[in-house]
């Protein structure tokens, strides 16, 4: 609910309170789905970050922002260094406008995936953040306000229809107006039923809550809550940070999930295997019987001969056809036969100790799967991950990543896969304290060197590492190749560049010939 109507409107006054008065002194972005404002009054600054993701999209306060010198740019500039005047919350639309001076109005439309900023001039769009929504360009400011009737007769009218009707409460509303007994109530019931609701949002709490679906945010009772705020801001703030960790931590728990899945399918096949196999060889007692039978009818049987015809030991009415290698005795074709049956012997016990080694380690990954399920932060999974990967070699640790992992003298090396594998290595799976590394001035993998704390990079790792970069680049074929490295955080790629291609403050280069 963090981008419902209902909240929007607790959050515009909290805005216009802290920002009235205050001047936007800076307007970048540093990645084609983040906006960052900066106001201030002359003694401090406030911060807007605008998160516009496509599975993501929400507002959030930081205390300070530091802008990277090379990998931004600016946007809205002609609005720069005007005050703002007030914040307009537009009547139930998931819609509130920074109005500043000359005539100006800064629109966050929070449209789940078709959330954009927009720029008004008058009644009029003169610039959009993200191009691609072009319809936004022909919006009209006076046009963003929607009328909703409450009476109860409007409600009897529409009854059918109802949650088109009351376009604004979206599902977590009417699930929360149906826990209270909403479908079996009577039409008078039912509308006194969505007033109470309305009254609740009228002056809510702000409460963070688990869901299986990650966290939300609400302005409706909780039973199990998180967090319970009485400021908009904070509690979106909050919930800002908060979604983000526990969505990287869903992700790499899907991921993981994934692999240990995949390797317990893998270990059951395994399992259905060797049991069926086990089950034909512990009854196959033929080349045993049949050694014994060419030895007790020597006499009966030639050099040369292709097939024997032989009385059964068991049933003398039967007859037994076993085969015969013409170059061999009966003698020899006996020894050859009691040698299978040796082997059937080995085979069954081999089967056998397979069998429990695979038994073991189904188990262990029942276990792991659990743990995984069990696991309520970052670290433990990543721990969980690095013991996993390390019985289950050249696989992603928590999820289908998009890099190949290396290691050497105990540190992760990974190596991005294409040039869209590049940027989400570097921009979604890199710490700040990574080390980055690239062929310079050539195509090539972006490769990362993982940081544990404490550790500074050896030059052995670093070397390695560099050796990498190099072979996963155009000048793969040379005898030696200059890598740049530079710690990740010094990494940035402006909007609009191409897939793989960054910006890289505070570089060094080093030569290594190219290696696999």
């Amino acid at each position: 609910m963090h981008n419902n109507y209902y909240f929007l409107r607790q959050l515009s006054p909290a805005l216009e309170k802290v920002l009235r008065g205050f001047t936007l002194v800076s307007s970048f972005s540093q990645n084609k789905d983040e906006l960052i404002l900066e106001f201030n009054d002359s003694k401090q600054s406030f911060f807007i970050k605008a998160t516009l993701l496509p599975d993501f999209q929400c507002l959030s306060f930081p205390s300070t922002f530091h802008r990277a010198r090379k990998n931004s740019i600016d946007l809205f500039s002609e609005i720069l260094m005007h005050r703002v005047v007030g914040v307009r919350q537009f009547q139930n639309e998931r819609s509130f406008a920074l109005l500043l001076d000359g005539g100006y109005a800064l629109v966050f439309k929070m449209h789940s995936r078709q959330a954009n900023i927009l720029l008004f001039k008058g009644q009029e769009v003169t610039k959009i953040f993200r191009n691609n929504f072009t319809a936004d360009a022909n919006l009209n400011l006076g046009s963003l306000d929607r009328t909703i009737d409450w009476s109860y007769e409007y409600f009897v009218a529409h009854q059918a229809d109802i949650e088109k009707t009351y376009f604004t409460f979206g599902r977590p509303v009417w699930n929360f107006i149906q826990s209270l007994g909403f479908e079996k109530a009577k039409s008078e019931e039912q509308w006194r039923l969505i007033q109470r609701t309305l009254a609740i949002m009228d002056s809510p709490d702000f409460t963070i809550i688990e869901q299986e679906s990650g966290a939300q945010l609400t302005v409706l009772p909780a039973k199990s809550a998180f967090k319970v705020f009485s400021n908009p801001i904070e509690a979106l703030n909050t919930f800002f940070h908060h979604y983000s960790r526990q969505s990287t931590l869903h992700k790499d728990k899907v991921g993981l999930l994934s692999l240990v899945r995949g390797s317990i399918k893998q270990a059951q096949g395994f399992i259905e295997k060797i049991r069926d196999r086990l089950a034909t060889v512990e009854t196959d007692h033929q080349c045993q019987q049949w050694a014994d039978l060419i030895m007790a009818n020597l006499s009966k049987i030639r050099t040369g001969d292709a097939t024997a015809h032989l009385a059964d030991f068991h049933d003398a009415t039967k007859t037994v056809t076993i085969k015969l290698k013409r170059e061999l005795s009966p003698q020899k074709n006996a020894a050859a036969y009691y040698r299978k049956a040796k082997n059937r012997n080995v085979e069954v016990s081999t089967l056998k100790d397979a069998l429990v080694r695979k038994e073991i380690e189904l188990a262990a990954l029942f276990q792991k799967e659990k743990e995984i399920l069990d696991s309520t932060g970052t670290e433990s999974l990543l721990a969980i991950a690095g013991e996993f990967t390390k019985k289950v070699k050249d696989k992603a640790t928590l999820q289908a990543h998009p890099y190949h992992e290396h290691a050497w003298n105990g540190f992760r090396i990974w190596v991005g896969k294409n040039a869209k594998a590049n940027d989400e290595l570097t921009l979604r799976h890199s710490y700040k304290e990574d080390m980055w590394l690239h062929a310079k001035d050539v195509a090539g993998s972006h490769v990362v060197i993982k940081y544990q704390a404490g550790k500074p990079f050896p030059k052995d790792v670093i070397e390695r590492a560099a050796q990498l970069a190099a072979y996963h680049s155009k000048r793969k074929n040379e005898s030696l190749c200059p890598v740049t490295l530079a710690k990740a955080k010094y990494v940035r790629k402006r909007k609009g560049d191409p897939a793989g291609v960054v910006v890289v403050e505070r570089e060094e280069v080093i030569l290594v010939e190219p290696k696999k």
